[in-house]
């Protein structure tokens, strides 16, 4: 789009305008590059202004189509002729060449890009006032809608339905169909049920399965799997078992037990027919529950006695309750806007999606007559069926939004359908395609979280799961906007996906704006020199890394057992913000870097946030180096570096999230009285080793939130003294620890809300005083021993005789299935999941 275009172009001409930019002659090209920037930027700005104020979308889009094919035009020739200069920086006579023929197309662009202004400039908006300016004050909005996404306003009846087929005293396993059309409520409706307290009672085992209308055999088996055992479909327990033995898995795992599976969006009756199988029918009233858009399938799955649900439209009251309730709260609707707001609604013909939608964009504009009588026209103007105007509510919601947001909101749509979406790995993507403005005083990944928080009160984006300390770890986006996505993507040539030669690009505003592959891509370099974002396996160091200057985030691994030592030269990619080096890859040594003359001394990275190393002998230079990092990961840390290792830390005084990993069986290791990281929120420690009196130490960083241990501490006993508190920790993990007595008061851990005990085999019981601390939700026991699981329901039982019904027990336990196959007998050990909430 012409905004993202924009930015990228800006951003290419700002690095020629660096004092130390060595691509050609500063001098020569300095007046036309300011000139051709200058004009840029009155267009960047007049495009957010007059998004704000336009009224017909249709003159917007014509608008935004000149800037774009005009753009997009003088962005290729830059490009192209930089990428000659990059590519032929080893011989002097090409390159003083291809510089004079960059210096020609710089003077052409300088009056192409001013042309440009002037034509848009002499665009009548036919304005009507300063009053339109209102329309879309988007992020300064403070209306929020706070129904949560699994409201069923008008499906009470929907809901007992569903519930009744459910709970039937038939013995034999049956299918609930729920069908309609997208957007009606199909799956709001069966996560409500899902999660209902009754039905997690009744049924065993309760699992969710998003199919949608790609089937994709071995995902859904990983999701099958990893919800009936209780597993993260990552790990490496089930990432290497085959589809015939996951499916055996979990047929075995359902057999005799009474169990409901949910199966989300079923395309076809052939992804039926492969998944019918998992499902033993052992008379146990098991139930599956399954939605669908396509009558045939319906046909196809249901049996006579329990015929399909079909999902209705929202009465007109029930249509204004879910909208009122999605933008006011409990609060009526103002007088003067209850008129328009009904007629609005009255567009949206009873379809859930389309007023969750239409709710979401006016909760981001002024409450005021003129601004959602703007909106009221603009539906107005489209008549169609039910699905046409859902599509119409959709692209009005999408043209409504900031410019800032639109390249954001399409980049989703170039993930898979039904996907969970990694935010960690979603908003590197955005920093890396230029799509997050810097804002005072904020790091990029916060505005850029600030922009999916947006994007998801608007309903465009759906929130997924969520981290220990509450943050979002997963977002998710509705098919229905998905292919908004894809046909805006389409129209305006923003972005597509191509997979070739074993690596995936997402084009996007420039050139490549992502590589991965599964091969060395030292060879692909040349081509790929205005990459941002690579994710590769290299066989060799890649010597000329360092032509890929536009990077943000760099990861590398290796399948090779010897160690890769990256050119010295990346010392001086002073705009990377993440850095991932897997096993055996290496960050040069910055003093020989230094020693060199390589750059500006001394060579420090101030705009990486995010650090993840393999040990080295010069880690802690590397670090002191790194002083603005927000996340640090260090892996295979031995003895000998530890102490040089914990003093470099000092000089983090932003870091929020640590992640150390000891070198294994390298001893007992120490923690430093006087460490003290004033911000850290989260730490994770594994292989450690260090004494449990080392909690102290721990307990002084005043904002930590997050505490795991993997083979973190070391001895078999842990007391803490009244003098020991823990001011905010709110997540502890301790796993695989040979702790056998746990001393402690509920004083000293003031904010604990989930306490997480995995594999502690020896231990021999929680402290009856964790019941008493007040904030306290959920104890959590994975595989540990029975007296440890008396003590948590023994501290239950006693919270809820005094009123606490509030504290969850959940305990996976292992419990023995023999799996035969057609050559042997494999005995396997299985999670038992049993407790107050069982998810």
């Amino acid at each position: 789009m012409d905004y993202a275009s924009l930015s990228s172009l800006m951003h290419t001409l700002e690095q020629l305008l660096q004092p130390n930019q060595r691509l050609v002659c500063a001098s020569c090209i300095q007046p036309h590059v300011e000139s051709a920037h200058q004009s840029l930027c009155s267009l960047q700005f007049f495009l957010e202004d007059t998004t704000k104020e336009i009224k017909d979308t249709e003159t917007l889009k014509v608008l935004e189509k000149r800037i774009r094919d005009v753009i997009y035009k003088v962005e290729d020739k830059v490009d192209s002729s930089l990428r000659s200069i990059i590519i032929l920086a080893d011989c002097r006579e090409k390159r003083e060449r291809a510089c004079r023929s960059f210096y020609e197309e710089l003077q052409k662009v300088e009056k192409q890009v001013y042309f440009l202004k002037k034509e848009v400039m002499l665009i009548d908006f036919r304005r009507h006032g300063s009053d339109r300016k209102e329309l879309a004050r988007t992020s300064s909005s403070s209306t929020r809608y706070a129904t949560g996404p699994n409201t069923i306003v008008g499906m009470e009846d929907d809901f007992k339905t569903v519930v009744d087929h459910l709970t039937a005293q038939t013995d034999e396993l049956t299918v609930t169909p729920v069908v309609g059309m997208g957007g009606i409520g199909k799956s709001t409706l069966s996560r409500k049920v899902y999660h209902d307290q009754f039905i997690q009672h009744r049924f065993d085992t309760c699992a969710w399965v998003t199919v949608s209308e790609n089937y994709n055999e071995r995902q859904v088996l990983l999701d099958v799997v990893s919800s009936i055992r209780r597993i993260n479909r990552t790990d490496e327990i089930i990432k290497n078992i085959n589809s015939d033995q996951l499916g055996e898995i979990a047929y075995r795992s359902l057999k005799g037990r009474r169990f409901l599976i949910v199966i989300d969006d079923l395309w076809s009756n052939e992804s039926w027919d492969q998944m019918q199988r998992l499902f033993p029918d052992d008379k146990k009233k098991s139930r599956i529950l399954l939605t669908t858009r396509l009558k045939y399938v319906v046909d196809y799955v249901s049996c006579p006695e329990f015929p399909p649900h079909n999902m209705s439209f929202l009465t007109s009251d029930d249509s204004w309750s879910l909208f009122t309730e999605r933008l006011f709260r409990k609060d009526p609707c103002p007088p003067q806007l209850e008129p328009i707001g009904k007629h609005i609604i009255q567009q949206c013909q009873g379809l859930p999606f389309s007023i969750t939608v239409i709710a979401g964009l006016l909760g981001k504009v002024e409450p005021t007559r003129d601004n959602w009588k703007k909106v009221e026209e603009n539906l107005n103007s489209f008549v169609g069926t039910v699905s046409e105007q859902c599509q119409t509510i959709l692209s009005l919601s999408y043209r409504y939004l900031p410019q800032h947001l639109k390249a954001c909101f399409l980049y989703i749509g170039g993930f898979p359908d039904d996907m969970e979406i990694s935010v960690s790995k979603l908003i590197r993507l955005w920093i890396a395609e230029l799509f997050v403005k810097p804002r005072s005083n904020k790091r990029l990944e916060v505005v850029a979280e600030e922009y999916l928080q947006d994007l998801i009160d608007r309903s465009l984006i759906l929130a997924g799961t969520r981290r220990p300390d509450g943050r979002m770890k997963t977002c998710k986006i509705h098919d229905l906007l998905r292919q908004l996505c894809i046909r805006e993507s389409q129209f305006d040539n923003f972005m597509h996906t191509v997979s070739l030669f074993h690596y995936l690009q997402f084009q996007a505003a420039k050139g490549v704006g992502l590589f991965i592959n599964d091969y060395d891509f030292c060879r692909m370099i040349p081509v790929l020199v205005h990459v941002r974002y690579v994710a590769a396996n290299i066989e060799e160091a890649p010597s000329s890394l360092t032509k890929l200057r536009n990077l943000r985030t760099i990861i590398l691994r290796t399948t090779e057992k010897k160690d890769l030592d990256l050119p010295l030269e990346i010392r001086t990619m002073s705009d990377i913000r993440h850095l991932h080096l897997g096993w055996s890859v290496h960050m040069p040594n910055p003093l020989v870097a230094e020693r060199h003359g390589i750059g500006e001394q001394p060579l420090f990275l101030n705009n990486l946030q995010k650090l993840a190393l393999y040990s080295s002998p010069f880690e802690a230079e590397i670090i002191r180096r790194t002083p603005n990092l927000n996340k640090l990961r260090v892996s295979n840390i031995d003895s000998t570096q530890w102490s040089d290792f914990l003093d470099c830390l000092f000089v983090l005084q932003g870091l929020e999230t640590l992640d150390i990993r000891a070198a294994v069986s390298h001893g007992q290791h120490f923690l430093h009285r006087n460490i003290f990281l004033p911000n850290l929120k989260q730490l994770r420690l594994r292989f450690t080793s260090l004494a449990w009196e080392d909690m102290v130490v721990l307990a002084n960083l005043p904002n930590l939130e997050v505490l795991k241990a993997h083979c973190g501490f070391i001895g078999t006993d842990w007391r803490l003294n009244e003098n020991v508190v823990f001011q905010r920790l709110k997540y502890l993990r301790l796993e695989w620890e040979d702790l056998e007595r746990w001393e402690a008061a509920s004083d000293n851990f003031l904010m604990l809300e989930q306490l997480v005990l995995s594999m502690l085999f020896r231990m021999e019981e929680i402290p009856q005083s964790t019941g008493e601390i007040m904030t306290l939700k959920l104890i959590q026991l994975e595989y540990c021993g029975s007296t440890v699981e008396t003590s948590a329901k023994k501290i239950q039982q006693e919270q809820e005789s005094w009123g606490n019904d509030e504290l969850q027990v959940r305990i996976i336990s292992w419990r023995t299935i023999v799996t035969r196959t057609s050559s042997s007998v494999i005995v396997e050990k299985s999670p038992d999941v049993h407790g107050v909430n069982i998810e």
